[in-house]
């Protein structure tokens, strides 16, 4: 199964090569690289009232990408906006949310989150004056959830959390989390860009009422994103980018918004990302993901196991296979994250090393270095495990 899925990606066919970085970008399919090139050579036109035929062709081509991203979330289309990235999906669900937001009033974010979604609301915070409060971790690299009850109070309006760390690959128990939440009357909006390359979500039936992803992550294309969201919540939230297209009427003295999604995708849209990510999720939806589950499973214990039989190393995060993707992240006592990156990329071997975005965590677990992370694929197999363990044993034996 691996080799046919490894086939589907040109890039991995450089003899000597181990790509396992996928948590910061995952390689592209080349069928959804020739989907992306047919629509640039038949159907190069602008969405939106155009009356000849690539505006025909493309109306139809980006409507079509959005029931394909509905239907990956099981959802319907008038919930699917498509963003320049999740950075900007998670900036627009908090402006969204909270320029509503004021004294009084709490938003409680996890200190798992990526910068994306925990520096908007510092930012909303200090501009609009309500209290930001952190849900910590164990030191497993998990949400505590038995903290839950003490952050999330009758004043809380917002609840941000991420559905799979970048660093631990820990999942959060979003079911909890929605039920805390919903609770006091707020909102629960994911972070699922670690989450949607591993398989199809529901986020409805995991309780989120926002969900943001991100489309070069989940075999897709640069420059595109998505904000999903639940029909009434996204009624109720301001854009955050105004323009052509978002609006019902202008007069002088002020605009009508049109409906969702499309108030949220103001001037010209990513066509041809929008449908290199559908090519990329109906790609997804061909799978057999209980076989690429298992064969997930297999991989990452076996590189935790030969972690734990090497000296010196610290692995950050969950140690077994329950609740969490394939992202392992360790340290090696002596090294630097970036040190040990670069001598394993000569080695063949690409991995990242540093804080990946996640400062509020590394200062958690006392990690002011950051950590070496390690990030699997359905197309990742036993070869790409077995390289990192010997160029790491290399490295280490250099640094030291």
């Amino acid at each position: 199964m691996i080799k046919s899925i490894r086939e589907a990606f040109p890039a991995l066919g450089r003899p000597g090569f181990h790509y396992l970085d996928s948590a910061a970008m995952a390689q592209i399919p080349g069928m959804v690289s020739e989907t992306i090139a047919h629509l640039n050579r038949t159907a190069r036109s602008n969405v939106r009232r155009g009356l000849h035929e690539m505006a025909r062709r493309a109306d139809e081509a980006y409507d079509g990408a959005r029931d394909s991203v509905g239907r990956f979330l099981s959802a319907p289309p008038e919930e699917v906006v498509f963003t320049g990235g999740c950075t900007l999906a998670l900036n627009m669900a908090a402006w969204g949310l909270g320029c509503a937001l004021g004294p009084g009033d709490e938003v409680v974010v996890s200190r798992l989150e990526h910068h994306s979604a925990c520096l908007p609301w510092m930012a909303l915070a200090k501009e609009r004056g309500f209290a930001l409060r952190w849900l910590g971790v164990t030191p497993e690299g998990r949400l505590d959830l038995d903290g839950l009850g003490a952050v999330v109070t009758p004043r809380c309006k917002v609840v941000v959390a991420t559905h799979a760390s970048n660093v631990t690959g820990a999942v959060s128990d979003l079911p909890r989390l929605a039920e805390a939440a919903h609770a006091v009357g707020a909102v629960l909006l994911v972070d699922g860009a670690q989450m949607v390359p591993h398989g199809p979500v529901d986020p409805r039936a995991l309780g989120a009422d926002l969900y943001a992803f991100a489309g070069h992550k989940a075999y897709g294309p640069t420059g595109i994103g998505v904000l999903w969201g639940r029909a009434e919540i996204l009624a109720g939230m301001a854009p955050l980018v105004v323009g052509g297209g978002m609006v019902g009427a202008v007069e002088d003295d002020g605009f009508t918004l049109a409906d969702p999604p499309h108030r949220f995708e103001a001037g010209t849209p990513p066509v041809a990302q929008a449908v290199g990510l559908a090519a990329a999720l109906d790609w997804m939806g061909g799978l057999d993901w209980q076989a690429v589950h298992q064969q997930e499973a297999a991989l990452t214990w076996h590189l935790l196991d030969g972690l734990r039989g090497m000296d010196g190393v610290r692995i950050v995060g969950p140690l077994g296979l329950e609740a969490r993707v394939p992202v392992v992240s360790f340290t090696v006592a002596g090294c630097h994250p970036h040190d040990l990156a670069h001598l394993l990329a000569e080695r063949g071997v690409a991995v990242r090393g540093g804080a990946h975005c996640a400062r509020p965590l590394m200062s958690a677990l006392g990690l002011e270095e950051g950590t070496l992370r390690a990030s699997l694929a359905p197309y990742s197999d036993r070869a790409d495990v077995d390289a990192l363990l010997s160029a790491l044993s290399e490295a280490v034996a250099v640094l030291r």
